[in-house]
């Protein structure tokens, strides 16, 4: 197994890794919108943050050598149903490939944030 790190997605804000390659395929921890370069939370609306969210999980994707096109399944959690439409017109500029996604409402993310995303790609 290798370890994934990099400066361009969010430190860890727990006991986890960015990310973990395990043979072939990459299994990457859920990306909120936390703006790498200052730590700080896109507080903007669930466009917004979508797109940081999804932009942080693709540096992931960069650091372990994969891309969008080779992910084969997401989680995508969402702080309100309600933004389901918004969150979906953000994701399929990233996930054109259509991959496999489980999207579910939760109480609360970390940070109250309004979205995490996770993924899981071929390397």
């Amino acid at each position: 197994m290798k370890t994934i790190s990099t400066p361009k997605a969010p430190a860890a804000i727990g006991p986890y890794s960015q990310g973990i390659v395990a043979g072939n395929m990459l299994y990457a921890s859920g990306q909120i919108p936390i703006i790498p370069e200052t730590g700080e939370l896109e507080t903007g609306d669930i466009t917004a943050q979508a797109h940081q969210a999804i932009k942080n999980a693709g540096e992931i994707l960069k650091a372990a050598g994969t891309n969008f096109e080779n992910v084969v399944k997401t989680t995508c959690f969402l702080a309100d149903m309600n933004d389901f439409a918004a969150f979906n017109a953000v994701y399929e500029q990233y996930f054109v490939s259509k991959p496999a996604r489980s999207c579910v409402a939760v109480k609360t993310l970390p940070k109250n944030v309004l979205c995490e995303v996770e993924v899981i790609a071929v390397v």
